[in-house]
C-alpha cells in the first residue's frame, strides 16, 4: 500500500492545531509569565443578592461590605504552602506564594500582586485613618490594604483578608 504523504502532513497539522488550541495564551508581566486568564479584567457586576448566594457570610462581609476578619484568625495568616491566591468572589489571580511572607500583622501579607492590573488601589479615610484600600479590579471586592513598610524588593505590605482569597496549591510562578 503506497504511503500518502499529503494525508500524513494533514494529520500532523491538525494535531498541532488542536494541541495549540487547548493551551492558554501566556505573556510576560513584571518579568513573570502569566496566563491570559490571569489577566482577564472584564468587569463583573452582580447585585447584593447574587453575591450573597455565591459567597459565605464572612466572604460577603469582607468582599462586598469592606469588613475585616480579626487578626490572627484567618485561614491563610500562618499558611505558607506553594500555590496561587485568587479572588474568592470572581476567581481573578491576585497573589502567589512566592511573594507571601510573615509580617506579624495578623493577616496574610504579600510584597506584590501576581498581576498588577488585577488589583485596584484607592485612598481610604475610614475609621479615622488614611490608608490605601486594595480591591479586585474585576469584581471590585475589598481585599485589604497596602502599606509601605514591607520587605524588599518592593517595600510594600499587601495586608489581605483570608476571607477574600481562594488558594489553589501548585507551583508558584515566582
Amino acid at each position: 500500500m503506497p504511503v500518502n504523504y499529503k494525508s500524513i502532513w494533514m494529520l500532523i497539522l491538525i494535531s498541532v492545531w488542536v494541541s495549540a488550541c487547548g493551551q492558554q495564551a501566556v505573556t510576560k508581566v513584571n518579568n513573570k509569565i502569566v496566563t491570559e486568564a490571569a489577566m482577564d479584567t472584564t468587569e463583573i457586576k452582580k447585585s447584593d443578592d447574587e453575591w450573597r448566594s455565591l459567597l459565605s457570610p464572612v466572604q460577603f462581609n469582607i468582599l462586598r461590605e469592606k469588613g475585616t476578619e480579626r487578626p490572627y484568625t484567618g485561614e491563610y495568616d500562618n499558611f505558607f504552602n506553594e500555590g496561587i491566591y485568587y479572588c474568592a468572589a470572581c476567581g481573578s489571580e491576585l497573589f502567589t506564594s512566592g511573594t507571601k511572607y510573615n509580617s506579624g500583622c495578623g493577616w496574610p501579607a504579600f510584597y506584590e500582586p501576581s498581576v498588577n492590573k488585577n488589583i485596584l488601589e484607592k485612598k481610604d479615610i475610614s475609621h479615622g485613618m488614611v490608608r490605601i484600600e486594595v480591591m479586585c479590579a474585576r469584581c471590585g471586592g475589598h481585599l485589604g490594604h497596602v502599606f509601605n513598610d514591607g520587605p524588599k524588593p518592593t517595600g510594600l505590605r499587601y495586608c489581605i483578608n483570608s476571607g477574600s482569597l481562594r488558594f489553589e496549591p501548585g507551583k508558584s510562578k515566582e
